[in-house]
């Protein structure tokens, strides 16, 4: 299943850029290889500036992170329901607000990536367990129309934007 393949009717037109970045990659490879890639990444920062801000209201390196956990368990959550056929239409999260409710600057970003990588690994493990016909089923979510195959790119697109923009602004 690559990206390549993908409608964009399959997802809201926000995630565009997300989808639209990531060329033709194959999404079971990618979920891994992306996890790989911004391990290393991330285990080349140096600690002082894990909690550093680019500016005044942005996000740590450690936010960042805490942010990439907690918006997977929420792609991962949604592609299974969707998978399940329930077509209860699952609301959207604040992002902002949920970094604010968390402690991820009093954590190692060691910790924080232990437990990005163990949230991936689920991930990886869910799609392994979706045939072709689950992956295309659709659920509603944030007043979108999403398929379970499209969670699973934006689910890579979402980290590879994280990790661009850590790269650009903060190291």
């Amino acid at each position: 299943m690559n990206s390549s393949s993908l409608q964009s009717t399959e997802y809201a037109s926000y995630y565009s850029p997300y989808i639209n970045a990531l060329g033709n990659v194959n999404l079971i490879e990618e979920l891994e290889n992306s996890m790989q890639n911004f391990e290393e990444f991330l285990i080349q920062i140096p600690s002082e500036k894990h909690e550093y801000r680019y500016a005044e209201g942005k996000w740590a390196i450690k936010d960042i992170v805490q942010h990439l956990v907690d918006a997977e368990r929420v792609f991962a959550y949604r592609s299974l329901r969707f998978a399940r056929k329930d077509q209860t239409p699952l609301p959207g999260f604040d992002e902002n607000e949920y970094v604010e409710a968390t402690a991820a600057n009093s954590r190692t970003l060691s910790d924080l990536l232990q437990e990005y990588k163990a949230v991936r690994l689920a991930t990886l493990y869910l799609f392994k367990s979706f045939t072709d016909e689950e992956l295309m089923y659709t659920g509603i979510a944030s007043n979108n129309s999403f398929t379970v195959r499209a969670m699973g790119f934006i689910a890579i697109g979402h980290l590879k934007h994280h990790q661009r923009i850590i790269a650009e602004r903060y190291l």
